[in-house]
């Protein structure tokens, strides 16, 4: 059975973006490739810091995290070549699907003062990103269990050429933008 939101982009956003943009092969409309979410930890942190921020990844997600290595040494950030920085998950197919509409139905409205996403995180080629400040807007995270408050970047991936195509089919799928002036 495909996720509610894969659904919504069969029946109703692709027939729509076909439309109004007048798409002459189907295999020109916008899609949504991947979700990439990645956690970076301070350096200056205590060890259990990474594994924190791994748990809490890989329970927001449903995927294991993979550990991310700085690649050379920056000596203004204390950090060493090789020295583990941060992690991510990367969510494809139906996972994607189930994590967006997650993040679009329960996630976002939580956040306090939400006035909808910035749509200036766009980055010319049809994939946006933006941060979430705080893990707990998440309703699986435990916040018996939370030690320190972290943030993660989501960057969505799509198959779209530029950045109006891309806010299109967002916006269609049902994310929350905010007004511009």
């Amino acid at each position: 059975m495909k996720p509610r939101l894969q659904q919504k982009y069969d029946e109703e956003v692709r027939p729509a973006l076909t439309d109004k943009r007048g798409y002459a092969n189907a295999h020109q409309v916008p899609k949504l490739e991947k979700i990439v979410i990645h956690m970076g930890v301070p350096a200056t942190l205590e060890k259990t810091a990474l594994e924190d921020a791994m748990r809490d990844l890989g329970t927001v997600t449903g995927r294991k995290p993979v550990i991310d290595k700085a690649r050379k040494s920056v000596s203004n950030f204390k950090i060493r070549q090789g020295q583990n920085i941060g992690c991510h998950v990367t969510l494809r197919r139906a996972v994607m699907f189930e994590f967006l509409d997650r993040l679009i139905a329960a996630a976002l409205p939580r956040i306090r003062d939400f006035r909808g996403l910035s749509p200036r995180g766009f980055d010319g080629r049809g994939n946006y990103t933006f941060g979430v400040e705080d893990q707990t807007i998440f309703p699986e995270i435990d916040l018996d269990k939370i030690k320190r408050h972290q943030g993660m970047d989501v960057t969505i991936v799509t198959t779209a050429r530029t950045n109006d195509e891309a806010h299109e089919l967002l916006k269609l799928m049902g994310m929350p933008f905010a007004e511009t002036k």
